[in-house]
């Protein structure tokens, strides 16, 4: 199954078992749910359910992983299942919670899930039915799980994948702030030396839609070349570079490892060195 699907084929899918994740941010998010929806579409918290924020964001990040057994229980609250089939969109073409909500289905366990090419936007001008309010939704039995599946990375293993040159580490922030010239959301502004840069807004087309698969496969190849073929994915606070991992899986590439704490952990934590280019 492919990690993308678009607005067409997103209205011909079957209803049973089907699960619609609204993942929006922002101040008022919840209430511009409340608002308007796409029919059926549940809503998810980054910051309450595809996040445990901690008191010291110099250990974890801003957006730390929730525990297995805390997810476990939101998405039973969400009515979901080992058969569910799920797709996620946001308002940002999922380069933000759509993305890391996607990454945490599937390091869940979860086969069938999927992240709507165009999120709202596409939904809106592709004549997607709306709603508002509240949605029914069915409790299910709680999955579980002992490990997240898919390949995460902590600080220490950046550090020393760079160190000894083993392992390509990807920073998917805009280009600004890789290069130290500004930094509108963390303390200090630069990136992890060794990291290379490959913002996630080019896994995107003039309309905001996820290039093609072979396209994304042709570009990723190319700037990749002759570097380790290990690969770790980060960002600020370890969820716009779920975005870059998408892109990989929608590619048909090999799903790399994310550094969850990214650099809002690195910048945080005393004695981590810090590179600019200006």
């Amino acid at each position: 199954m492919s990690s993308i699907i678009s607005s067409t084929a997103f209205k011909n899918l079957p209803t049973e078992n089907f699960i619609i994740l609204d993942a929006r941010t922002g101040k008022d998010a919840h209430q511009h749910y409340l608002e308007k929806h796409i029919k059926g579409a549940r809503f998810i918290d980054l910051d309450k359910d595809l996040a445990e924020i901690g008191e010291n964001a110099a250990f974890g990040g801003r957006h730390p992983l929730p525990s297995l057994e805390k997810f476990a229980e939101k998405l039973s609250l969400l009515g979901i299942s080992e058969r569910s089939r799920i797709v996620v969109y946001d308002d940002k073409n999922a380069s933000n919670a759509a993305a890391r909500a996607w990454w945490m289905l599937k390091a869940f366990g979860l086969k069938n899930v999927q992240v709507l090419d165009g999120g709202l936007q596409a939904a809106e001008k592709n004549g997607i039915e709306f709603s508002s309010g509240e949605e029914a939704v069915e409790k299910t039995e709680g999955i579980k799980r002992g490990h997240w599946e898919l390949p995460v990375s902590s600080l220490e293993e950046v550090e020393n994948e760079l160190k000894n040159g083993s392992s390509t580490v990807i920073d998917v922030r805009d280009a600004y702030r890789y290069r130290g010239e500004s930094e509108p959301i963390d303390l200090i502004a630069g990136h992890i030396p060794g990291a290379i840069n490959i913002p996630f807004s080019e896994n995107l087309d003039e309309n905001g839609n996820f290039l093609t698969p072979e396209v994304l496969k042709e570009k990723y190849s190319k700037l990749l070349e002759n570097k380790p073929e290990r690969l770790i994915i980060h960002c600020g606070s370890g969820v716009t570079a779920c975005h870059t991992i998408l892109a990989l899986d929608y590619a048909g590439l090999t799903i790399p490892s994310l550094y969850v704490g990214s650099w809002s952990e690195w910048s945080r934590r005393e004695g981590k060195e810090v590179a600019t280019d200006i």
